[in-house]
């Protein structure tokens, strides 16, 4: 997950218009030197044509435990490295997870002892045992919570380097900030402090549509690009890290805090799913 939100400020926009509503997409990339994120002189459409779907999440019903083995889904990061103001809990029946009508709820909540706590999936256990998949698009279809102090995400990590890990932030949301929403592309250091790469792109939709209704948010992640898409419109686009040719697994969760006060976020707030699923060219 993102943990540094940096100004608010873009260096390239781009005006496109998605069912009918005007939407500008804003992008901001840092890059260090001796890394690409230029983009190619035309945008690709999102073609699923020559795909086959490896991984369908519909949630017709939830298979998932506190650690594994076995279940489709833990709730917890496999390396036992929980983030945020709300501890992510084992589940329990009613919560944090309720999956009703083919639609999986995240709720956070904050306790009569004043603590928060919500919920997190990940599609590997510690073992590595689970789902992950090296290159191809991965999707989430996702109503997200309204208000301040609120971080809901779906992301991709390749854990199994020595000394890096490599991550993909598909949907950084940040309640504090209704009309965007952030993808970053990681590479972060396991020996020291930091990260060696990141590019970072914002995409600004009309203020309270991710609230109002359902969206996609996917990414497609080959050797040579990593696209992401916003209803299936690509949005932005950087080079392909050498640690990101790796498999990946899914992660969906709903934080709060990444630096922002959660002293007014709503109590319980919800998180809604519909579906979470991954492709690879045939």
């Amino acid at each position: 997950m993102c943990r540094v939100l940096l100004g608010r400020r873009s260096l390239t926009a781009l005006t496109v218009t998605l069912s009918g509503v005007a939407a500008v997409f804003a992008v901001l990339a840092v890059v260090p030197l001796g890394r690409s994120a230029e983009e190619p002189s035309s945008k690709r459409e999102l073609d699923l044509t020559s795909y086959t779907m490896t991984f369908d999440e519909d949630f017709t019903d939830l298979n998932i435990s506190a650690w594994g083995p076995g279940t489709r889904w833990i709730a917890h990061t496999p390396w036992h490295g929980d983030f945020g103001d709300a501890q992510f809990v084992d589940p329990r029946p009613g919560f944090p997870f309720v999956v009703e009508n083919g639609v999986l709820r995240i709720e956070a909540r904050r306790g009569e002892d004043g603590r928060w706590r919500s919920g997190l999936l990940a599609s590997t256990d510690p073992q590595g045992r689970g789902f992950s998949q090296q290159f191809g698009y991965f999707e989430m279809r996702a109503k997200l919570p309204k208000g301040p102090g609120l971080w809901p995400a779906f992301w991709l990590i390749a854990n199994r380097q020595e000394d890096t890990s490599a991550e993909i932030d598909v949907l950084e949301h940040y309640g504090k900030f209704p009309d965007m929403y952030e993808s970053v592309v990681h590479v972060w250091k396991k020996t020291e402090r930091g990260r060696d790469y990141q590019a970072l792109y914002r995409t600004n939709v009309p203020s309270g549509s991710l609230y109002e209704d359902f969206h996609t948010y996917g990414v497609s992640v080959e050797p040579d690009w990593t696209v992401f898409y916003f209803d299936r419109a690509e949005v932005a686009r950087t080079a392909t890290p050498p640690e990101h040719r790796y498999p990946m697994f899914l992660l969906v969760n709903l934080a709060m805090g990444a630096g922002w006060p959660i002293d007014e976020t709503p109590t319980p707030s919800f998180m809604y799913v519909d579906y979470v699923r991954a492709y690879r060219k045939q």
